[in-house]
């Protein structure tokens, strides 16, 4: 509604990975219908709680590591995005579920119980 008025764009999308099935290809589909592009696929290392927990970042408590070099990557990618961002397509809840559906994330919606409590279902 207010998108063309107020100047503000979508760079991109971030994910970070959760090691859950096939979330990469998801979050590749989710950017694509938004109109939009993932520009970073972050992944998962322990290496972030053990900095966490010294109350450091990852490029403090490890800066040679994979993961402060991912972090660097991202930091890179945003900044040369600056000026691509596009006002994004809204995507109804429907079409957000019958994504999640499509990659295996949720199973088929069965109909008769949309609005069911747990005792009914």
């Amino acid at each position: 509604k207010y998108a063309n008025s107020g100047g503000v764009r979508l760079g991109g999308l971030v994910c970070n990975e959760r090691k859950t099935d096939k979330e990469y290809e998801l979050a590749e589909s989710l950017a694509g219908k938004l109109g939009s592009r993932l520009i970073h696929f972050v992944p998962r290392d322990n290496i972030v709680q053990h900095a966490e927990l010294r109350r450091m970042t990852v490029v403090e408590y490890a800066p040679d590591s994979k993961q402060a070099g991912e972090y660097r990557t991202l930091a890179n990618k945003v900044h040369n995005n600056a000026g691509n961002g596009t006002i994004p397509t809204p995507i109804t809840m429907d079409e957000l579920e019958d994504l999640l559906m499509e990659h295996g994330i949720m199973p088929t919606i069965d109909e008769t119980i949309v609005g069911k409590k747990a005792v009914e279902a």
